[in-house]
């Protein structure tokens, strides 16, 4: 799911991997502001399965970095999201969203306790609108002991799949002993990073944090490796949709909560409540229940399931709306993310989607469609 934005291309920006890109082969298009790769000459289906096989290398520094630092920025940003980030260790990270006053989610966060910082990455298309409203925020609470730092001089990318922690380990054999969200600063050939084990595909992997003057450096070196190729936002999109993520803008947004969109394990507490915008609505969901769901949906056959389809029950009325959809490379068949009635909700209910005026069964099914093969403590 690659949405073309309407930025005219002398107002887009290049990431420092841009020149790399065109050298590869790589096919431009514009994204979030950026002219980015949505795929190579390999092709996305070959690449998507290549990320699954061996080690893909995506570029996400059009991605948002922000510092956060002083004795209270953990409080500044607890007091923000549904999450308890106060019991986070030195070198752990943990996945949140930031909500506004109707439970809604503004946009949906990584978090890392660098020790003296809270490292945040947030979305492309929200990242200077999060900062101004962290700023703003923090102005709101007149503190003092907690400062923003908007990190435009980094860039990000990801090493994703089974061989990712050896081809790093080539390089940095520190990294060999983190775990699944898991993070810390390292030296790559004297190229200092920071590296967290995370991604956004499913697979075991990291994303790397790295000054924008080193990022082709670093760039070049993974490449060398033949497991390595680079993979474009088209393969990003079908694996992440594999593996059960949502994508900001379509299966989350302002009006979306984190009920809804079944992913409240973000909620620490579930007894007590967060002082973030929102949280009466978020607790009384959590309590009550919602009306609606993100749900998964699988249906056999070829015709690839769309995002904005209707979803329908056995009598034709309306059951929901797809969010998300493709077609899975890995399974060989149509797959879906959409928001259903709740009642419907439950694995293994039989519905239909209209397609070109045919209605198409479909099941609802658990989420991840591809399991998970993070890297976990024991």
């Amino acid at each position: 799911m690659i949405n073309n934005n309407t930025d005219k291309p002398s107002q887009l920006k290049k990431t420092p991997l841009y020149d790399l890109h065109c050298e590869q082969g790589a096919r431009m298009v514009p994204f979030a502001g950026y002219e980015m790769p949505v795929s190579y000459p390999l092709g996305i289906k070959q690449e998507h399965l290549h990320c699954r096989t061996q080690a893909g290398l995506f570029d996400i520094s059009h991605m948002g970095q922000i510092r956060l630092q002083g004795k209270q920025a953990v409080s500044v940003l607890e007091s923000l999201i549904p999450s308890k980030i106060s019991d986070l260790q030195t070198g752990q990270q943990k996945y949140s969203v930031l909500s506004n006053d109707r439970g809604g989610i503004l946009d949906d966060i990584m978090v890392t306790n660098m020790g003296d910082h809270l490292l945040l990455v947030v979305n492309a298309a929200c990242k200077h609108e999060d900062v101004e409203y962290l700023q703003s925020m923090m102005r709101d609470m007149s503190n003092e002991d907690c400062q923003l730092e908007f990190l435009q001089d980094k860039a990000l990318m990801a090493l994703q799949g089974p061989a990712a922690a050896s081809v790093l380990e080539e390089f940095s054999p520190e990294t060999a002993r983190l775990h699944f969200m898991q993070g810390g600063a390292f030296n790559i050939r004297d190229i200092p990073c920071v590296i967290n084990r995370c991604g956004y595909t499913g697979e075991d992997g990291f994303e790397i944090s790295i000054p924008v003057g080193r990022a082709e450096d670093l760039a070049r070196l993974l490449l060398k490796n033949d497991k390595v190729r680079m993979i474009g936002l088209g393969a990003r999109d079908t694996l992440r949709l594999e593996a059960g993520f949502c994508l900001y803008g379509h299966d989350i947004g302002p009006e979306t909560s984190p009920v809804e969109a079944a992913i409240e394990w973000i909620i620490a507490d579930k007894t007590n409540k967060s002082s973030c915008p929102g949280a009466e609505i978020i607790w009384q969901q959590l309590a009550s229940g919602v009306t609606r769901r993100r749900v998964g949906l699988m249906m056999q056959g070829k015709v690839p399931l769309r995002e904005g389809m209707d979803v329908l029950d056995d009598s034709g009325q309306l059951a929901g709306c797809i969010t998300s959809g493709g077609f899975s490379p890995t399974l060989g068949k149509p797959i879906a993310m959409a928001y259903i009635k709740s009642e419907f909700a439950n694995t293994g209910s039989q519905l239909q989607v209209n397609i070109r005026n045919k209605n198409y069964q479909v099941e609802t099914v658990a989420l991840p469609f591809v399991k998970h093969r993070y890297h976990r403590s024991n």
